[in-house]
C-alpha cells in the first residue's frame, strides 16, 4: 500500500504523515485529537482518497452505543410482521441490521473506518469496543454466527478532548495530536483553497486572524474553516486592502467578523476592547 503524503486538497505536516503511516503499518487505530477545525475528520477522507480505499463513516452521538457499530436486532419489526403473518419472521436474519464495524469487516476492499468524535458517547463506549477492535471479530447471538474481518481495516478515531478516554483503550491506539496550524502551514492551506490570492491581503488577514485567536477570554477561537470562510467573504465583498491595513484599535471588531466570531460573548468582548481603546485614545 502506498504511503500517505497528504493530497492536493489537504496539507499534512510531516509529523502527521509519520503518524498516519505508522498507524497503517501497525494496523492500530489512529486516535486523532485536536481543537475543533484542525481537520481531524477530513483526514480520514483524505487517507481514503490517497490510498484508494472506500470510507465507512460512523458519526458518534451522545446516545450512540457500541453495540450499534456491530449490529441491531429489530425485535419490534419482527413482532409486527408476526402479527401480520409475514413469512419473513421465520428467518431472524431478516431483522438484523448491520453496523459500521460489520460493514468494514466484510468490505471486499480494504476500507478506512472513521469513528468520528468518540468522546461524545458514554464513558464506557470505548471500552465496549476493545474486544472487537483487538480481535477484529464479534459474535451475532441471534443468528449464532461469528463475523470476522476479511482484512484489518484502517481505523481513524477522532476526539475533541471533551472526555478522558480509558487507558486500556489508549494503549491499543496510535496517538496523534493535531496542533493548530502555524502561520506557514496556514499559508499553504490558503494557497490550496485560493490559488493566486493576493499575498498582501493574506498577510494582513492572517495578522488579524492570529491576533483574534490570542485575545484573552475568547470563548471560541476561530478555526481554519472559519478563516477560509472569512477570506472568501473578503474576496466576494472586494474588501479594500486599506480596511485591513489601517486597523484602528478603537474599532477592534474585524470587518465581516460574523465569519470569525461565533457567539455574542466574543462579539461583546471585542466591543469592550474597542470601547477601552477609545477611552485611552489621546484627545485632540
Amino acid at each position: 500500500m502506498k504511503r500517505f503524503e497528504g493530497t492536493a486538497s489537504y496539507v499534512a505536516t510531516d509529523d502527521l504523515k509519520v503518524a498516519v503511516n505508522a498507524a497503517v503499518a501497525l494496523r492500530r487505530p489512529l486516535l486523532v485529537k485536536g481543537e475543533p477545525g484542525t481537520g481531524k475528520t477530513v483526514l480520514a477522507y483524505e487517507i481514503a482518497k490517497a490510498v484508494g480505499a472506500p470510507l465507512i463513516e460512523w458519526n458518534i452521538k451522545s446516545t450512540t452505543k457500541a453495540q450499534q457499530g456491530l449490529y441491531d436486532y429489530d425485535a419490534v419489526a419482527r413482532l409486527r410482521d408476526g402479527q401480520l403473518g409475514d413469512p419473513r419472521v421465520h428467518d431472524i436474519a431478516n431483522y438484523i441490521r448491520r453496523g459500521k464495524l460489520w460493514e468494514a469487516f466484510e468490505s471486499d476492499q480494504l476500507p478506512v473506518l472513521l469513528i468520528d468524535e468518540i468522546d461524545k458517547a458514554d464513558i464506557e463506549f470505548p471500552n465496549d469496543l476493545l474486544h472487537e477492535l483487538d480481535r477484529m471479530e464479534f459474535h451475532v447471538y441471534e443468528t449464532k454466527q461469528t463475523v470476522r474481518a476479511k482484512e484489518r481495516p484502517i481505523v481513524v478515531i477522532t476526539s475533541n478532548n471533551e472526555k478522558e478516554l480509558p487507558d486500556a483503550f489508549l494503549r491499543r491506539c496510535f496517538f496523534h495530536y493535531i496542533k493548530f496550524p502555524d502561520r506557514e502551514t496556514m499559508q499553504a492551506i490558503i494557497d490550496v483553497h485560493f490559488p493566486g490570492i493576493q499575498k498582501i491581503l493574506v498577510g494582513k488577514a492572517l495578522d488579524i486572524f492570529y491576533d483574534v485567536r490570542e485575545v484573552p477570554g475568547l470563548k471560541k477561537k476561530p478555526s481554519t474553516g472559519e478563516l477560509l470562510d472569512w477570506l472568501k467573504l473578503l474576496l466576494h465583498e472586494d474588501m479594500p486592502l486599506e480596511v485591513l491595513q489601517n486597523r484602528d484599535p478603537t474599532k477592534a471588531i474585524p470587518p465581516l467578523h460574523g465569519a470569525l466570531l461565533k457567539n455574542e460573548q466574543d462579539v461583546m468582548l471585542f466591543e469592550r476592547l474597542a470601547f477601552m481603546a477609545r477611552r485611552q485614545a489621546p484627545k485632540g
